[in-house]
């Protein structure tokens, strides 16, 4: 993000303290966007409800948190990036708090909804305040920082949800958040208060904002209750479904016709930001769907701990934590569409991987594709921005920054629902295929004799066989996903080569 003239540089001790401070107030965010994935089914189980409502605790976190990141450049300019960011990091300690509180599905719902709205400005705020302490020569060291804990997040999420479900109450999820909230806070706003960027009074779009939270809601709550309504036989279904698409439509004329909209349109006129952020976004919501999907499908259907489930997801993190600082330096050297093409190609073959696992597969044929995926995670960012933000002017730089995260979160928080009624949509397509193989004739008679002689009952072996079905159902709808991914990632390397070869050799422009 563009930062005004600011004081000179921290050093020494000073430096390193509120270098600390600030990754991890992005850490915290991050952590938090992937942290109950690999917890859903504990947290259904504990407060009775369906893993299929639970998604709703990752949904309403990630569509909140799009729509307000919008509103982070009115805030830095009207308030200050300092104040701005540690108010966010205080109001996302206190929501964290009361997630870690909440005494039904319904209140944590509404918790994650106000943890998500008040985290909006936390990365591009410590991302603006590392640029600014850091001496100009040290630039690229405070970036590395900052994209390693944006890497580092979403690994340790499962393994810590994880972890924490699995030997203490889940609320420790939300909770462990309370004591580094607090030290963010304090240490940046000690430290940085006296750095505060000039303020000036500035015009809120708010009928825009109000039409945005309105479309965006109603698709979002569409996507999510479709599955157990029969979608559009559904009136409500229906209702929401036109809401979003007027809404939509009256938000589009309003942002292009508006003096000051909330959000910039016009900066699709630029090609390279147009391809860019649609390959951008499909390409994060693919990836997003599948690490969604992938700790879910173990722990439901293959009896893996929530703690096993996260420490499985490990390694692309670690992988991409140690590709990415050389991942950087070639961003300066070789063009970026051959960098996204990497990735986009890492992410096929990660999933076709995928593809081929059966119930029988071990810990190891889980975790080999997951290791390719970091290839791919490690360039998939630095790419994509560089090519989206190519030819952007510096000062309409942290409206497009803005577009371009909300843009990205919201294709998360959609492929999160769409991912989730696909698998269960090609789950019961294969279990009543499977039922009209096996239910009749020969392959049924065979293995209830075979279960009986074993000394099961005739209602014990039809229950086992059963079972069986549906974990291979939901095996063979989990590996159709697969395949999906793999394609659509295919599909997005030739996306990316209908943009312009990004000018110059300046690496990560989102923060310059």
């Amino acid at each position: 993000m563009l930062m005004p003239a600011q004081p000179a540089p921290l050093t020494g001790g000073r430096l390193a303290l509120i270098a600390l401070a600030l990754a991890l107030g992005t850490f915290m965010m991050v952590l938090d966007t992937t942290i109950a994935n690999v917890s859903l089914t504990t947290i259904a189980g504990n407060l009775g409800v369906s893993s299929d409502n639970s998604t709703w605790i990752i949904t309403a976190f990630a569509v909140a948190n799009g729509v307000a990141v919008p509103l982070t450049g009115w805030l830095m300019g009207r308030f200050g990036v300092v104040r701005t960011f540690c108010t966010a990091v205080a109001l996302f300690t206190l929501s964290s708090f009361l997630c870690g509180i909440a005494w039904s599905l319904q209140s944590l719902i509404v918790f994650r909804i106000i943890q998500g709205a008040v985290s909006g400005p936390m990365m591009p705020g410590s991302q603006a305040l590392l640029i600014s302490v850091f001496p100009s020569d040290k630039r690229s060291t405070a970036l590395g920082v900052w994209s390693i804990t944006t890497l580092v997040g979403p690994v340790m999420g499962p393994i810590l949800g994880g972890y924490i479900s699995d030997n203490y109450h889940w609320s420790w999820i939300f909770l462990i958040n309370v004591p580094f909230g607090i030290f963010v806070t304090l240490v940046c706003w000690r430290g940085l208060k006296t750095r505060e960027t000039p303020t000036r009074k500035l015009p809120i779009d708010t009928v825009g904002l109000g039409l945005l939270v309105v479309w965006v809601g109603a698709l979002q709550i569409m996507l999510d209750l479709g599955k157990n309504a029969d979608w559009f036989q559904d009136t409500a279904i229906c209702v929401l479904a036109a809401v979003a698409a007027i809404g939509f439509i009256a938000w589009v004329i309003w942002e292009l016709t508006d003096a000051n909209p909330a959000v910039d349109l016009t900066l699709f006129k630029s090609r390279n930001f147009a391809i860019g952020n649609i390959a951008f976004c499909l390409g994060y919501a693919v990836f997003f769907a599948n690490i969604l999907i992938l700790p879910l499908w173990l722990q439901t259907q293959l009896g893996y701990t929530a703690t096993w489930a996260g420490i499985i997801a490990a390694p692309s993190g670690m992988v991409a934590v140690v590709l990415s600082p050389f991942a950087a330096r070639m961003s300066g050297k070789i063009d970026a569409r051959i960098l996204a093409t990497i990735a986009f190609a890492a992410f096929a073959l990660s999933y076709y991987m995928r593809s081929g696992y059966t119930t029988s597969a071990s810990s190891w044929d889980f975790m080999l594709p997951l290791l390719v995926q970091g290839v791919a995670m490690s360039v998939f960012f630095l790419s994509m921005l560089t090519i989206s933000l190519d030819g952007i002017p510096p000062e309409r730089l942290p409206s497009a920054t803005g577009i371009s995260n909300f843009a990205r979160i919201v294709a998360g928080s959609f492929a999160a629902s769409i991912i989730t009624t696909a698998w269960d949509r090609r789950e019961a397509l294969h279990q009543s295929r499977l039922a009209e193989a096996v239910g009749q004739g020969m392959p049924f008679q065979m293995a209830t004799e075979t279960l009986q002689r074993m000394g099961a009952t005739s209602t014990q072996a039809a229950g086992a066989i059963t079972r069986q079905m549906v974990g291979q159902a939901y095996l063979l709808a989990s590996t159709d996903l697969f395949r999906v991914s793999a394609w659509l990632c295919v599909a997005l390397i030739a996306i990316t080569w209908f943009t312009r070869r990004p000018k110059g050799g300046h690496g990560p422009v989102a923060a310059d």
